[in-house]
């Protein structure tokens, strides 16, 4: 099975937790490709993809869009999962706030319904952005455990199955994530 974590990002955050969702899916023997949203012309040979994206000011990242629309009819034949980067902290209400968005924007583009869905927290890092928002306090609301455990769920969820190659619990070996 080739798995496709298909990403968008601003700043590098989503793209970090993209590669980090892949290298788990490979540790647990998938054939697994990361790669930019925008990149990607063609669905061709992939059995599932996993698509991240912030969201900002309540929209989605343009590029996650735009892939969704592209591919469209391949991503409704196949295995399909989405997560999202959005809120400044991990407070109940700003996770769900965040969660609202990204089902209305997966609603907008008339997009199949991913198998599973989550929203995860956002990072800012005000020596990345222009004025005045360089100026807002740095936050880093990622849940590497969160996203350790939606992840390791994954293959179920995609119904993917075991790797050809049988898969090996090789987690541990993988190295921390950023923090």
């Amino acid at each position: 099975m080739v798995l496709l974590v298909a990403y968008a990002t601003r700043n590098g955050s989503t793209r970090d937790v993209a590669e980090h969702i892949a290298s788990m899916l490979r540790l647990d023997g998938y054939d697994v490709v990361c790669s930019a949203a925008a990149e990607i012309d063609d669905l061709e040979g992939v059995d599932a993809v996993i698509l991240g994206a912030p969201i900002y000011t309540g929209r989605w990242h343009r590029d996650a869009s735009n892939f969704v629309k592209r591919h469209r009819d391949e991503l409704a034949e196949g295995a399909f999962a989405v997560f999202a980067l959005g809120p400044r902290t991990l407070d109940l209400h700003d996770l769900n706030s965040t969660r609202d968005q990204l089902d209305r924007a997966l609603r907008k583009l008339d997009a199949p319904p991913p198998a599973t869905i989550a929203v995860f927290g956002g990072v800012i890092d005000p020596k990345k952005l222009h004025f005045p928002f360089n100026r807002v306090r740095p936050s880093d609301a990622r849940d590497w455990d969160d996203i350790h455990r939606w992840a390791a769920n994954l293959p179920a969820a995609l119904g993917c199955g075991k790797p050809a190659d049988g898969s090996r619990d090789l987690r541990s070996a993988l190295p921390q994530a950023p923090r």
